[in-house]
């Protein structure tokens, strides 16, 4: 399928989304890797992880960049050889990256019943402005949660950093989009402005450092 969607969250922050409904196949003969990369989606043991790698590949496309552009650093964070900031994500059947001259983290993930059980090892303050029932509404927004400290931890990426302990979510409603959270960590203490949307079954969220 082409480019699912492409957001514009500022002048210089653009969001774009692939729905990946291709095959393996379709995905590889679409893109040029460089032979690290060859080599690692050739290692990768699930097909939905080899097709999420090549269809990442396939959103730098879309805005002029190539596989050869994109390189990753000693902690696995990805970067750009231009200096532009680079964050991807995918989960199931989309993916995503973020492309922006600010510091910024992106993800994306499936809204499932699961997140009900483990509500307890990632969220802590935020229960105060859950519903009490664990209804559809909760599943919502603590998917909303959970992505806006994949995406800040995307950004800070240190070893130590808990999700429920260090990374705090401001209250939001659904219809708003947007929200902030507040990482506590060792002697930091850093704001982010958070911007959010709902595509299908999916939830993406992307961080941007203040």
């Amino acid at each position: 399928m082409p480019l699912y969607k492409k957001i514009n969250l500022t002048p210089t922050a653009q969001v774009l989304i692939w729905q990946i409904t291709e095959s393996f196949e379709d995905l590889f003969d679409e893109v040029i890797l460089k032979d690290i990369s060859l080599i690692r989606v050739n290692n990768m043991k699930a097909l939905s992880h080899q097709k999420g790698f090549l269809s990442i590949r396939k959103l730098l496309q879309e805005i002029g960049y190539t596989d050869a552009d994109l390189f990753y650093d000693e902690t696995g964070k990805p970067n750009l050889l231009d200096g532009k900031m680079i964050s991807i994500t995918h989960s199931f059947e989309f993916s995503a990256i973020i492309v922006s001259d600010q510091i910024a983290g992106i993800d994306l993930e499936m809204q499932r019943e699961k997140i009900i059980t483990i509500a307890d090892k990632f969220m802590d303050t935020e229960f105060e402005f859950l519903p009490k029932e664990k209804n559809q509404d909760f599943i919502q927004k603590s998917t909303v949660i959970w992505g806006v400290k994949e995406a800040v931890f995307k950004i800070e990426n240190q070893p130590g950093i808990s999700f429920k302990d260090h990374i705090s979510v401001f209250p939001f409603e659904m219809n708003e989009g947007k929200t902030n959270a507040l990482l506590t960590f060792s002697s930091q203490i850093k704001e982010f402005t958070i911007q959010f949307e709902v595509v299908e079954n999916y939830i993406w969220v992307v961080a941007f450092e203040k």
